[in-house]
């Protein structure tokens, strides 16, 4: 099973698996990218460099290369399926306006979407929202956060 993580599920693990006090940790993600079953989207790596410094994003790419992808066509094409549904597009919409800058919802859904993957988020389901996994909900994307992921893939350190 391939996870595409959320910038807030990365943020976690950057700031509380620190790399030398939890290698075991960094050890099995690198293994899980280099498999092709961790992944994020590039605009999640913009999302972070908004928070961190290049140096704790450092730590992601020099352990798992391939690790932030870049759209496809087929994940932009499902990222125009999700901004179809009036209700999304506007609140996605109104995300953006008010965050500025980069926005990496609609390409960790797509992205899951189409490998057949779980999204990684602490994102919460919210009625009548257009959040992360009302959206997965939507168009029946499994979606857990890190703690989920840690128990589905049975890691303990």
């Amino acid at each position: 099973m391939i996870y595409i993580f959320d910038t807030n599920s990365l943020s976690i693990a950057l700031k509380h698996y620190y790399p030398d006090r939890f290698p075991s940790f960094w050890d099995k993600f690198s293994e899980a990218t280099a498999e092709d079953n961790l992944a994020s989207v590039r605009e999640c790596r913009y999302e972070l460099l908004e928070l961190f410094d290049k140096k704790e994003i450092k730590i992601l790419e020099k352990y798992n290369g391939g690790f932030f992808h870049k759209p496809t066509r087929e994940e932009l094409a499902f990222i125009t399926q999700i901004y179809s549904t009036p209700h999304f597009q506007q609140n996605l919409e109104r995300k953006k306006m008010l965050q500025g800058g980069h926005f990496a919802d609609p390409f960790i859904i797509a992205k899951a979407n189409v490998v057949g993957g779980i999204v990684v988020t602490e994102e919460k389901i919210k009625e009548n929202a257009a959040k992360i996994p009302n959206i997965c909900k939507h168009f029946g994307i499994e979606c857990v956060n890190l703690e989920g992921f840690l128990l589905k893939e049975d890691w303990k350190f």
